[in-house]
């Protein structure tokens, strides 16, 4: 069926799926070992931020869409990078996400920063009991969801006001694309990200806005940091085969500016995107 903008939304949410599967396929078959239970447990440090910084664009543009009061749904919150400055900002955030380490990262930002309005609710969207909120939020969520259909009519379901979704040009993930065929020997399958997503909307006849901005490259304080991040995308383990591959390579492919040491220079588009529901 086509779309009220001739757009088939049955088309593209085929071609999301595909892509997101195949993506986990490919990951299955190069895994050296069998997934955590808790995929983000040995990386969830590392998602704490201050939730009072001033350096970052699309922060503020959050900010301002604040309406005080009122209730903030931040579906796959995390340790709270944006739950927190959300909650300063003057909303009630119900912060859902499905792992324990990152809630247990959460709660500590919420003791460390003394933050307090923020609710942690442990679970996977769509959950069968949905909370209700005057604004249903994500921030870089659904690059790695197959189902987006479900997932999105349960997250507009939930809205009130509004939905808002943070979403990147390109898959965080796809930072380390460029180190696959080096370690495994084939590319990486890249996940859908915001221009699929944006195109998937219009097909469901949503209107929105657009803020656009961009992150700016991804720097780490020495080449054993980008180690740890690339063991994580790559699914290999510190002491396999891929890991010695990775570490061999590695500098030849990463360089190092003011102290910082990079995969890419290039800064990253980012868009936030708001609709009703």
């Amino acid at each position: 069926m086509t779309g009220p903008l001739g757009i088939e939304p049955a088309a593209l949410l085929t071609e999301w799926t595909r892509r997101v599967r195949a993506n986990n396929e490919q990951a299955e078959r190069v895994r050296e070992r069998p997934e955590r239970p808790d995929f983000y447990a040995p990386v969830a440090g590392s998602f704490k931020v201050d939730p009072r910084r001033t350096n970052e664009p699309a922060l503020d543009v959050l900010r301002a869409m604040v309406q005080p009061g009122e209730t903030w749904l931040d579906i796959g919150a995390g340790a709270g990078r944006y739950a927190l400055p959300l909650a300063l900002a003057g909303a009630s955030v119900v912060a859902l996400d499905p792992s324990k380490a990152m809630l247990a990262g959460l709660r500590e930002a919420m003791t460390e920063f003394e933050v307090g309005g923020i609710t942690a609710i442990e679970a996977r969207w769509p959950t069968e009991d949905p909370p209700v909120a005057d604004v249903a939020f994500i921030a870089h969520v659904s690059y790695d969801i197959a189902e987006i259909g479900p997932f999105l009519d349960a997250m507009e379901a939930s809205a009130r006001r509004m939905c808002v979704a943070v979403l990147l040009s390109e898959a965080p993930a796809t930072a380390a694309a460029g180190l696959w065929p080096a370690v495994h020997g084939e590319p990486r399958d890249l996940l859908p990200a915001l221009p699929e997503f944006l195109a998937l909307l219009l097909a469901r006849g949503k209107l929105f806005n657009v803020w656009l901005g961009e992150r700016g490259a991804m720097g780490y304080p020495s080449l054993e940091a980008i180690e740890g991040f690339s063991r994580q995308q790559l699914f290999i383990e510190p002491d396999g085969p891929g890991a010695r591959r990775l570490h061999e390579v590695l500098p030849a492919l990463a360089y190092e500016r003011d102290g910082r040491y990079y995969l890419s220079d290039r800064p990253t588009p980012l868009g936030i995107v708001s609709w009703k529901p």
